[in-house]
């Protein structure tokens, strides 16, 4: 029999934190903990759906007038409209000045990809497989492929971490902006950075858009956390707000999984801030192109819960109610880990644990010690010492911070 046409094809590496959750499941420890997938869980440690989400379903269901039928290539309008309306505030100049725009998506992946693959195709004259792209140290793992995958050539980091502080290097990212070929693409997370949790303050924020507005460097938005990160949805939303009001043109790469809970229903939004609205229809128009030929149209139930929770003020207040509750949640696991730390008298410092935001925290545990947390305490979190706050409960919160107390005192 003649050997299979795939024989070449290397079997690729697998997604690290998939796999760390598949390691989890196999795991027969009773005192196992999850620190690694990226998703609200409860106390209890089950998935939670939001119960505003619960009742939008139920009312979706009863409409008797909604069908199968197609979305528009772009998206539900009212959908579209609402999503970039949070992200850049009920009074922002470009919603008044109609120069906006957006575009559904397949999650926040969705966004960035179609956002990459246009900016690839059209960015600052055609075809700009060369303009570097920056992502700051360390990032989340998937913004460098969606950029590599999507054409660019010339991938760069900028300095985000420091390891000896455990905070945000602000001389060091300034530095690589000032450095940066003029129109190069910087990719920024819009709030709770991932994986650090570690964000610039507004000052901060203001010094580092005027660095790029000075070197003409144009700036992407990943916005996965809004209203998730603090329990203000302006707050999370203050430096893209802050951009567009200093004449950036700019992307958002907008993602409800986390702030509505909504997974596995891939609902994303790019919003697009342009100069004017001319610019903003004629870049649409080639999105348009680029969504035709990856997913046609996208689906319409997430979208639907979405835009029908946002554009009702009695659903949004309650949405606004869920969204704080899990944010909560996430503020009161911190601060219980680093008082469980500090009261151990756990080597080093532990305040940027409290200090960092949403759903991540950066712990600073070295390779070594996330490998004993792993093989010996049967504690699953990323090699880079990445937790997600929410795997933390009141019943583990003791026996996760003698372990890390345990690991950074036996291995250095």
């Amino acid at each position: 029999m003649a050997s299979s046409i795939f024989t070449a094809v290397p079997r690729a590496p697998p997604v690290a934190v998939f796999k760390l959750t598949a390691d989890f499941r196999e795991d027969g420890d009773s005192r196992k903990v999850n620190l690694g997938v990226g998703a609200y869980r409860t106390d209890e440690g089950q998935p939670w759906v939001l119960p505003v989400v619960k009742k939008v379903e139920q009312m979706i269901a009863n409409d008797k007038s909604l069908n199968h039928e197609y979305l528009p290539i772009l998206g539900l309008p009212e959908f579209r409209a609402n999503a970039s309306r949070i992200a850049l505030g009920d009074d922002s100049p470009a919603i008044k000045e109609n120069r906006i725009g957006s575009v559904q998506s397949l999650g926040g992946t969705g966004a960035l990809r179609i956002g990459a693959e246009f900016l690839r195709r059209w960015y600052n004259g055609n075809n700009n497989t060369a303009t570097p792209v920056y992502i700051s140290t360390p990032s989340w793992e998937n913004h460098n492929s969606v950029f590599v995958d999507a054409g660019f050539k010339d991938i760069r980091t900028y300095h985000y971490w420091d390891a000896a502080k455990r905070g945000l290097d602000l001389q060091g990212l300034l530095g690589d902006m000032e450095k940066a070929p003029e129109f190069s693409i910087f990719i920024l997370h819009a709030c709770a950075h991932n994986p650090t949790g570690t964000d610039p303050t507004p000052d901060q924020w203001k010094q580092i858009a005027a660095v790029m507005k000075r070197r003409f460097l144009f700036p992407f938005f990943d916005s996965a956390y809004q209203g998730f990160a603090s329990g203000s949805l302006d707050k999370d939303a203050w430096a893209v707000r802050y951009f567009v009001s200093e004449g950036f043109e700019l992307f958002c790469a907008q993602s409800f999984s986390k702030n509505f809970g909504l997974y596995n229903e891939r609902v994303g939004n790019l919003t697009v801030v342009g100069k004017d609205a001319d610019n903003v229809q004629r870049v649409l128009s080639q999105m348009e192109k680029i969504v035709r030929t990856t997913w046609s149209n996208p689906p319409s139930q997430g979208a639907r819960i979405v835009a029908t929770t946002l554009s009702s003020p009695q659903l949004f207040a309650e949405w606004k109610d869920n969204v704080k509750t899990m944010a909560d949640r996430v503020l009161l696991m911190r601060s219980e880990l680093r008082s469980r730390l500090e009261s151990l008298g756990t080597p080093g410092t532990w305040n940027h644990i409290t200090e960092q935001i949403g759903m991540f925290s950066f712990t600073g545990l070295n390779p070594k010690q996330v490998e004993y947390m792993i093989k010996e305490k049967h504690i699953y979190l990323m090699a880079s010492g990445r937790i997600n706050m929410c795997g933390l409960t009141t019943k583990n919160l003791d026996y996760v911070a003698k372990s890390i107390h345990e690991a950074v005192t036996k291995i250095q």
